[in-house]
């Protein structure tokens, strides 16, 4: 499980280890199961992570095996994070170590869940996916590096580099790499701006 701090500002590379989660359609409930629901913070959802499937295949899931400790970038392939809406998902994954995802496709609703937390889900075609898993699943230590403009992942190992290029939205790719996509930090680096406003609100009166 990497340490990594959370994200916070602007977005616009990142480089690290990659983890393989191969398969199609992956729910948020295999990513969160719903009984970790339940917590009152998000701190302990790392213990979750894929927790039935990982239970199921006794230390043989990606997530457990000692060649992917560490690992920040997610490949995995078409319709993830499809099911419910819950952002525990994401939140969990990301307390896990996971920074970025790339994949065929993505559920909506996932997508802009992890966009709030600054997690770029960045698509490619089924060959390139399969591909670059197939790359990463025969050199465990390769090092991806990950840019947002343009989108694009470069693997390297083995002396060799191999480039796949990213299909990421112009808005979401905008937003992250300004670091936009942190509405907290955006609210508080134009306090001022807020504090004037809600003092020109009738309705407002005595809240500033």
């Amino acid at each position: 499980m990497s340490t990594s701090p959370f994200p916070s500002g602007p977005i616009q590379a990142l480089r690290g280890h990659a983890l393989v989660l191969p398969g199609d359609d992956i729910d948020t409930d295999r990513i969160i199961p719903a009984r970790y629901l339940k917590c009152v913070t998000f701190d302990g959802l790392v213990d979750g992570v894929f927790a039935d499937d990982r239970a199921e295949r006794a230390g043989d899931h990606p997530f457990d095996r000692p060649e992917q400790r560490g690992a920040s970038i997610l490949v995995v392939n078409r319709n993830f994070g499809c099911g419910s809406s819950r952002e525990h998902a994401p939140q969990a994954l990301m307390r896990w170590g996971i920074r970025a995802v790339i994949g065929e496709s993505f559920a909506e609703i996932f997508f802009g869940n992890c966009l709030a937390l600054g997690i770029p889900c960045l698509t490619a075609d089924h060959d390139a996916v399969l591909a670059l898993q197939a790359a990463i699943a025969a050199d465990p230590g390769t090092v991806l590096q990950l840019d947002l403009d343009p989108p694009r992942v470069t693997l390297s190992g083995d002396g060799s580099s191999r480039v796949w290029p990213l299909g990421l939205p112009a808005g979401p790719a905008r937003m992250l790499v300004s670091g936009e996509w942190n509405g907290t930090a955006q609210l508080v680096a134009h306090d001022n701006e807020l504090r004037a406003t809600v003092a020109r609100l009738p309705y407002m009166a005595g809240f500033t």
